[in-house]
């Protein structure tokens, strides 16, 4: 069964990326974020199965998008997207709340382990 993802990365191309990914997979992509900000207003407004959350952004970075997300709901299932490097805010993002993590440049397979792995 298909699930409603949010995904959110300051680059179109990225979020391009990842939806083709995951339309392919037969997920639907029921809306998209350009920043944390926009991340955690859509969410409000979506209610997504899914979110997929840059760590990088402009005006609030991807952590802190995901602990507000998860003071809005403790069950929100949100995969971090981050690029090499970034090791010190993966562990910061999993111990605030957040599911899973999958590096940049995206691997389809990976994602979709990924998600199938949160909803097993």
């Amino acid at each position: 069964m298909g699930k409603k993802v949010l995904v959110v990365d300051d680059a179109a191309f990225m979020r391009m990326m990842l939806k083709d990914i995951l339309t392919k997979a037969g997920h639907t992509v029921v809306g998209e974020g350009g920043n944390g900000n926009e991340a955690v207003e859509k969410f409000k407004e979506l209610h997504p199965d899914l979110v997929t959350l840059d760590i990088t952004m402009p005006d609030k970075d991807g952590v802190e998008a995901l602990k507000e997300i998860m003071a809005v709901d403790p069950n929100a299932k949100v995969i971090m997207c981050s690029a090499m490097g970034q090791q010190a805010m993966v562990v910061d993002a999993i111990q605030s709340g957040a599911k899973d993590f999958v590096v940049k440049p995206f691997q389809a397979d990976r994602v979709l382990q990924s998600i199938n792995k949160i909803f097993a």
